[in-house]
């Protein structure tokens, strides 16, 4: 896909990013994995985000990235579009983008650059840098370090054409409401919160379209009800599954940092796939936290 063929997907509805699967030796297990995404590729998502934040980007080796990437991409099948996870510093993320476009990605998502913070001239050439070093589009995410004010992020669109589409992770609804009216429709807008069903009703206000659903990776077809009834207006339904299993999730994803990788890749396992262990350093949920979950997704077994 062409860059503004990927933001149009982007924009047509609900986003996502399979958990990267390892083996009992902490390997990317492929089939697995495959397995999985085959299965993800049959709901009604849009986009896959391969070696994101849920796949455990921050864990991975260089050479991993492209491997899950060129694996999302034979198990989709054509029926989504594939995007792959990209960031540390300007070098690094420009042999990550490049990679990832030869493995067969439609886009990249650049995430955080590392550690250190940095002013918006800085972060204006690094962005500018990554993504004038490939073909593909680009979708920025605006999280913890990262953070692109309105006039940055204008200056980007006018010499990025390839810049299609703005991420969220920062809750700061004013500076995104700032943003939307803004770039109007030269960007699309994807909410980007941890567990962003909780967050969906207020960016949706916000001028954003969509966002990335984690629990897809275990419960697709809930995640893509409460979409449906996000974007039709349907209040009630909306309540009723935050009640019935978003809150109750929010709980045990609260119990220890991490866990908002942790208790995704657990929902997975509990579905039957053999997905392994979180990598460090992340550590996966206890026993008894298990046993909560597999209780809130009985009703939702494949």
């Amino acid at each position: 896909m062409g860059p503004q063929e990927v933001k149009q997907a982007l924009g047509a509805g609900l986003l996502s990013f399979p958990v990267t699967h390892f083996d009992e030796n902490g390997r990317f297990n492929r089939g697995s994995y495959v397995e999985h995404v085959n299965w993800l590729s049959g709901f009604e998502a849009t986009t896959l985000f391969a070696a994101g934040g849920t796949g455990e980007f921050f864990s991975l080796g260089l050479e991993e990235i492209p491997q899950v990437v060129a694996a999302a991409k034979e198990a989709s099948e054509g029926k989504v579009a594939i995007v792959s996870g990209c960031g540390y510093g300007t070098e690094i993320a420009v042999s990550i983008a490049k990679s990832a476009e030869k493995a067969g990605s439609d886009g990249i998502l650049l995430l955080p650059h590392y550690l250190i913070d940095a002013p918006q001239e800085g972060l204006f050439h690094h962005v500018r840098t990554v993504c004038q070093s490939v073909g593909i589009g680009v979708m920025v995410y605006n999280r913890d370090n990262s953070i692109l004010t309105a006039e940055t992020l204008a200056r980007l669109c006018e010499v990025c054409p390839n810049l299609i589409g703005f991420k969220d992770g920062s809750g700061d609804i004013g500076l995104v409401r700032q943003i939307t009216a803004t770039m109007g429709d030269r960007l699309t807008y994807l909410g980007g919160m941890p567990t962003a069903e909780l967050f969906a009703e207020a960016y949706l206000a916000a001028g954003f379209t969509t966002y990335s659903s984690a629990v897809f990776n275990f419960v697709p077809g809930l995640a893509v009800e409460f979409y449906k009834a996000l974007r039709g207006g349907d209040r009630a339904n909306c309540e009723r599954i935050l009640r019935d299993f978003f809150y109750p999730f929010m709980d045990i994803r609260n119990r220890r940092k991490g866990y908002a990788v942790s208790a995704v890749k657990a929902g997975v396992r509990l579905q039957g796939f053999y997905a392994g262990p979180v990598r460090a350093p992340l550590t996966d949920l206890t026993k008894d936290e298990e046993l909560l979950l597999a209780k809130l997704i009985e009703p939702h077994r494949r």
